[in-house]
């Protein structure tokens, strides 16, 4: 009876061993191409709705490839606009995850949450939805964790254009059916830069906005990010001088009214002051640090009152974004303009 019993634990073993390595080599190859999680607050600023448009624009150019959008402003609202966005755009399998357990009530810019349900005149839907119940969508750290299990190492590029609730929830996760590293663990295997909008940097001392909302999850995402792990801040001031005006919007989209950002531009007041400070984020991604005006290295914490701190540093993980030429601005906001206008 030894002999089957041992036969049957070799075969167990060696059936394991071969899961376990099909398993990893499924994992692809890095080819350098850039793989890109938009994690965005949706639904309140339209410059989401841009950076979004663009990475679709920037894939379908082999420019990039994403992973997957992860929306950090609570409601199912939410997610169902990234929804409109993924499969009007053509990208309808985009998975889409959704914080549950965020910042409660937020300011809202510019309410576009109703876009979903927009109508045609006869009644019918405006915009395809491809998710059909969106109860079941995974939480935002939840798909973070799925992705990244099952990407190369140092590959991904999180582009964050809101709040970093999602990000923070990641961080603090604990091993998983998706890997058995726990969210730290995971981040410094497989990220190889997040580009976050947010933080005052040089001599001002200020709270951020975008961390303010959020603070305690802002202080666990600074206290737990791998100092390892590059992360590129851009301020605000850096997209502050980038207006995007809402007759120019509508105008470029002059080639139909059937558009989620136009029908937007068209319903609601978007006359607010918005800027293109989240575009900053994915176009860093996408083109580099050429195209930027970049700090030195150093190292970026955040105190209580959600002010960001940087400390010169050259082993430090942290740069930052600086405000460019009155020229590059407006070479930044045509490059934008330009994913409008094509079609």
């Amino acid at each position: 009876m030894i002999a089957p019993l041992l036969c049957c634990c070799i075969v167990a073993f060696f059936t394991s061993c071969s899961k376990n390595s099909t398993t990893k080599n499924d994992i692809p190859e890095y080819t350098g191409i850039p793989l890109v999680i938009l994690d965005t607050d949706i639904g309140s600023s339209t410059d989401d709705l841009f950076s979004l448009e663009m990475l679709y624009h920037y894939e379908e150019l082999g420019r990039c490839r994403l992973l997957g959008v992860v929306v950090d402003r609570e409601g199912e609202d939410c997610a169902a606009c990234a929804d409109v966005m993924n499969t009007y755009f053509g990208h309808p399998d985009v998975p889409i995850g959704l914080v549950r357990e965020g910042i409660k009530n937020p300011s809202v810019w510019i309410n576009y949450k109703a876009l979903p349900t927009y109508k045609l005149e006869n009644g019918q839907p405006m915009f395809k939805h491809s998710v059909t119940n969106y109860s079941t969508l995974p939480d935002g750290w939840q798909l973070y964790r799925k992705l990244l299990a099952t990407q190369p190492d140092r590959s991904v590029s999180i582009c964050s254009t809101g709040f970093v609730t999602c990000l923070a929830q990641l961080l603090l996760s604990e091993p998983d059916e998706y890997s058995s590293l726990t969210g730290v663990e995971l981040v410094r295997q497989k990220v190889k830069c997040a580009y976050v909008m947010g933080g005052i940097f040089g001599e001002a001392i200020e709270p951020d906005y975008n961390f303010g909302q959020g603070i305690s999850f802002a202080m666990d995402f600074f206290r737990l990010w791998p100092k390892d792990v590059d992360i590129v801040f851009s301020p605000a001031e850096v997209g502050d001088p980038i207006e995007y005006v809402p007759e120019q919007v509508i105008s470029d989209i002059a080639w139909t009214d059937i558009h989620p950002i136009k029908q937007v531009y068209l319903t609601c007041n978007c006359n607010t002051g918005q800027k293109m400070w989240d575009p900053m984020t994915v176009i860093h991604a996408l083109e580099g640090d050429a195209l930027f005006n970049i700090s030195g290295r150093g190292t970026a914490t955040i105190t209580p009152n959600a002010e960001t701190i940087f400390t010169p540093s050259a082993s430090g993980n942290c740069r930052y974004q600086k405000p460019g030429t009155a020229e590059w601005n407006s070479v930044i906001l045509q490059m934008i303009r330009s994913f409008n206008m094509s079609h």
